[in-house]
């Protein structure tokens, strides 16, 4: 059906063996059809498209045995407060956001700004970004089956480049937005102020200056950025604990060393040339599940592959 509506611009399938195959063609097969979705969710046109949308519909649907009807969803807002919307469970997230953007009185011309995420109040006060929504998800199915994370569905801005907020600022609904964001980031320690910094946001959080709230912590480094949960890492040795902040078009790592040293390390995205998720089971004592996140980096002129694990299936989605 994608052939017959976008023609070449659809990448050939990846062909079938007809006789029985062995673990190795399995695993080449299915490594083919994963690169095959890759290469098909590049195109816009194509995951905005029915036929697309429609397929992934009901395959959630029916993975899940969920049928479509009325349901309400709870949309989360970085202050804790929320939106309950009233929708039907076959609804995409993009859906969900113009639904969301509605309510909050947001332009339409601002949604793509924004984006769903799922998130984890972790019991140590952290704050857990399990994966960004993707727009054909079908975010109150994604829900009902991560029940056992106790995961939430939250609204935050979806760029790279801090600047982008001035485009955002006139509009007084997405101002609030970056605003509460920003206090968030600043509460859960992802943001590094100087002390001297700390007190003029205080301040100016406590005058509910806003636009000068935002105009200063844009100064400050690791605004703006996602932080994931820490993970293990084999850069600059094997076995290092790191902490991952990605924003401002760089994977920041600030990575403690053997020598209890640490070491901040920064990729940036633009010499970045591939990368590989691989799910690698379960641990050793059996408990929690590994994913393996590589890249292939440039640094000074030579490739390597940089590898990031967690023990946590949430850190890396």
């Amino acid at each position: 059906q994608l052939r017959h509506l976008f023609g070449s611009a659809v990448p050939a399938f990846p062909p079938k063996f007809y006789l029985a195959m062995t673990k190795s063609m399995a695993d080449e097969r299915r490594s083919q059809l994963e690169q095959y979705l890759q290469n098909v969710t590049l195109d816009s046109n194509i995951t905005n498209s029915d036929v697309f949308i429609g397929f992934f519909r009901k395959l959630q649907q029916d993975t899940f045995e969920i049928q479509t009807q009325r349901a309400f969803l709870d949309v989360y807002l970085a202050d804790g407060s929320n939106l309950r919307l009233d929708i039907q469970t076959s609804d995409t997230a993009q859906r969900i956001l113009e639904v969301t953007f509605c309510k909050m009185g947001l332009s339409r011309e601002l949604i793509k700004y924004f984006s769903l995420f799922f998130f984890q109040d972790r019991d140590d006060g952290a704050l857990s970004v399990v994966k960004k929504v993707a727009e054909f998800e079908l975010p109150y199915v994604s829900l009902q089956s991560m029940k056992e994370l106790h995961c939430k569905l939250g609204i935050r801005k979806w760029y790279m480049d801090p600047s982008l907020d001035t485009q955002l600022m006139d509009c007084r609904a997405s101002l609030n937005l970056l605003y509460i964001q920003a206090i968030q980031e600043v509460k859960r320690n992802w943001v590094k102020p100087t002390e001297g910094q700390m007190q003029e946001l205080e301040f100016l959080q406590k005058n509910a200056n806003k636009a000068k709230f935002l105009e200063l912590i844009r100064e400050m480094q690791f605004y703006g950025y996602v932080r994931l949960d820490p993970c293990i890492c084999d850069y600059p040795e094997e076995g290092c604990s790191a902490d991952i902040y990605v924003g401002n078009n760089e994977i920041n790592c600030c990575i403690k060393l053997p020598t209890n040293q640490t070491k901040e390390v920064s990729f940036k995205i633009n010499r970045l040339r591939s990368w590989q998720v691989t799910f690698l089971g379960a641990t050793q004592d059996g408990e929690e599940d590994t994913l393996e996140l590589r890249f292939e980096y440039n640094d000074s002129g030579t490739w390597q592959w940089i590898i990031l694990y967690t023990k946590q299936v949430s850190s890396l989605s």
